[in-house]
């Protein structure tokens, strides 16, 4: 798992229009990474929804949100629409930037071989630092908006 100093691994994931989105494209901009297990479930609803709403207050300080789940790139784009979601969604359909950053549930749900995102955030400064990092071994947990908010602000 990473900590707070580490330099975030580097990952190229695909968003709803199957296009890549690469990390290193993103250098130089503040960026917040939201894994969640599944589009389509309350918690993840309630927390992207969470973020839609106060991305002015994030892009106000020159933030890029980015939400990341292993659901594919249909099904984050039915997700993104049905919730108004307008930053970008991507798909890591093969689990490896989620095992990277905040882990993986597996079985999740009970559902054997069924393997999701753990919920977290990271805060990267524009270098790629990680400059904050919450990961929650409990899916039904929401991340601290307002930490995510003033660790940003500190940048």
């Amino acid at each position: 798992m990473l900590e707070v100093g580490d330099r975030a691994p580097e990952f190229t994931l695909v968003d709803t229009e199957r296009r890549p989105v690469s990390l290193a494209g993103l250098r130089g901009t503040k960026v917040v990474l939201a894994f969640y297990p599944g589009a389509f479930t309350k918690v993840c609803e309630k927390e992207l929804c969470t973020f839609r709403d106060m991305l002015a207050r994030l892009e106000a300080l020159q933030a890029q949100v980015l939400g990341i789940s292993v659901d594919s790139p249909w099904a984050n784009g039915a997700f993104a629409a049905a919730n108004r979601i307008s930053f970008p969604l991507l798909s890591d359909y093969t689990r490896e930037v989620s095992r990277r950053y905040g882990g993986v549930h597996e079985d999740f749900a009970g559902l054997r071989g069924y393997t999701v995102s753990k919920r977290a955030v990271f805060v990267l400064d524009g270098e790629g630092i990680v400059r904050y990092a919450w990961v929650s071994d409990d899916p039904g947990r929401e991340p601290p908006y307002g930490e995510i908010e003033a660790a940003l602000a500190e940048l």
